[in-house]
């Protein structure tokens, strides 16, 4: 049975990231894992390196009693601080310390590295910005 050109993209796309992935994963030889790493990237992006931790778990391929651990992992590791939210004290805010934003730099090199020469190797300039596109979009309608 033939399938839809949908499904093989979505295939192909899906087998693609799981060879990233498992590439990548392999590359983290410091004192973080894949899923830590993670963490400290999407805290990266967030305004003073904090968000809510709900939010983090809408951003983090993990369930929410698993990001729940990581982080205090993390925060036991002097990475990550958690607070109260004051604006809503059923919440909590996760931010990076300063140890934890050195070790997040550290490493973020290395994965750099790593993503340039396997993705970079693949692909040209104008298929890299196709491709980013192309996920966006895909992104954006999953989302929506």
């Amino acid at each position: 049975m033939a399938q839809s050109p949908a499904v093989d993209a979505w295939e192909s796309l899906f087998r693609a990231q799981v060879s990233m992935a498992r590439y990548l994963a392999g590359t983290f030889t410091h004192e973080l894992s894949f899923n830590e790493y993670d963490v400290l990237f999407n805290l990266s992006r967030q305004p003073e390196r904090a968000c809510r931790l709900r939010e983090l778990t809408d951003q983090v391929l993990l369930t929410q009693p698993s990001i729940s651990r990581l982080v205090d992992r993390l925060v036991a590791r002097g990475l990550l601080t958690k607070t109260p939210d004051e604006r809503d004290g059923r919440g909590t805010i996760v931010q990076m310390t300063e140890a934890g934003v050195a070790v997040y730099r550290d490493i973020a090199r290395v994965h750099a590295r790593a993503i340039e020469s396997r993705i970079g190797g693949a692909l040209d300039a104008k298929q890299l910005v196709e491709l980013k596109a192309l996920c966006d979009r895909v992104r954006q309608t999953a989302q929506s």
